[in-house]
C-alpha cells in the first residue's frame, strides 16, 4: 500500500508539474491558458496509471496501438467522460476495431486510409473527428503527407460524409534542443494559416511531446501528446 501511495502520489506531482509547464508556455506566447489540451500518452503504462489520471482529471488518453485501447479502455472507470484519441498508425484492416475504441484519430495519412474510414464511419452511422498527419520534416522514417500532397488532398477528404477534417498533426525529429524543431512547428501552423480560408474547420495542431512541447505551444499547438513526463520515477508502473 504504502509502494502504491507514493507511486499515486509521484503521478499527481508529475501531472501538476506538467500542467504548470504548459500554463506558463501559454503565457509566454500570450494565449489563453484553455486553448491547449493534454493528451495523456499511456501507451507505456497500464490501467492502474491511467485510472489515476482520469481519478487526477484527465480528460484525454491517447494510445498507439488499436489492440492496446481494445484491451485497456474498456476496464477504466471514468468519473467523467473522457476522449480516446488514437495517436498512432492506423492501419487499414484495423479500421473497423479502431472505430469501436477510439473517439479522435490523429494520424490520417493517406487517401487509401481516409476512404477505409469513410466506408466503416458509414457502417457504424459515425462522424469521425480526424487530424491529417504531415511529415513537414522530410524523413523517411516519419509517416505523413508531405506537405504539397497534404493540400492536394484536402478536398477529397473534405468531399467524405463520414470525415470531419479538425486540423494537422506532425512528430517532430528527437532533438536534444527544441529549438531545433521550432521551425517544423512553425510550418505546420503556417500550412494550417495558409488552407484556413478554404478549409476553416482545420483548428487543430498536434504537435509537441515531454521533449519539446512548451516550443510546440509558443508555435500554436492546440493538442500537446505527452506520455514520458507524466510517468518519470514509476519506475515498473503502480500496483
Amino acid at each position: 500500500m504504502t509502494n502504491t501511495m507514493t507511486k499515486r502520489q509521484l503521478l499527481e506531482r508529475n501531472w501538476r508539474f506538467v500542467r504548470e509547464r504548459i500554463d506558463r508556455a501559454c503565457d509566454r506566447a500570450k494565449r489563453a491558458r484553455d486553448e491547449v489540451k493534454l493528451v495523456a500518452v499511456t501507451k507505456s503504462v497500464g490501467v492502474a496509471e491511467m485510472q489515476a489520471l482520469l481519478d487526477l482529471g484527465a480528460g484525454d488518453l491517447g494510445e498507439n496501438r488499436v489492440q492496446d485501447a481494445a484491451r485497456k479502455f474498456p476496464v477504466l472507470r471514468p468519473a467523467a467522460p473522457f476522449c480516446r484519441h488514437l495517436i498512432g498508425h492506423l492501419q487499414r484492416n484495423k479500421v473497423r476495431l479502431a472505430l469501436d475504441h477510439f473517439d479522435f484519430f490523429h494520424s490520417l495519412d493517406s487517401l487509401r486510409l481516409a476512404m477505409a474510414m469513410e466506408s466503416e464511419a458509414a457502417r457504424a452511422g459515425r462522424m469521425l473527428p480526424v487530424l491529417l498527419q504531415v511529415n513537414v520534416s522530410g524523413e523517411v522514417t516519419k509517416q505523413g503527407w508531405p506537405p504539397g500532397e497534404m493540400v492536394a488532398a484536402l478536398p477529397e477528404i473534405r468531399g467524405m460524409s463520414h470525415l470531419r477534417m479538425e486540423g494537422l498533426m506532425t512528430m517532430a525529429p528527437l532533438a536534444d534542443d527544441p529549438e531545433l524543431v521550432r521551425p517544423m512547428f512553425r510550418q505546420l501552423r503556417e500550412l494550417r494559416e495558409a488552407n484556413a480560408s478554404s478549409f476553416p474547420g482545420l483548428r487543430h495542431l498536434s504537435m509537441g511531446m515531454t521533449q519539446d512541447f512548451e516550443v510546440a505551444i509558443e508555435e500554436g499547438a492546440t493538442l500537446v501528446r505527452i506520455g514520458t513526463a507524466l510517468f518519470e520515477g514509476l519506475g515498473e508502473g503502480m500496483a
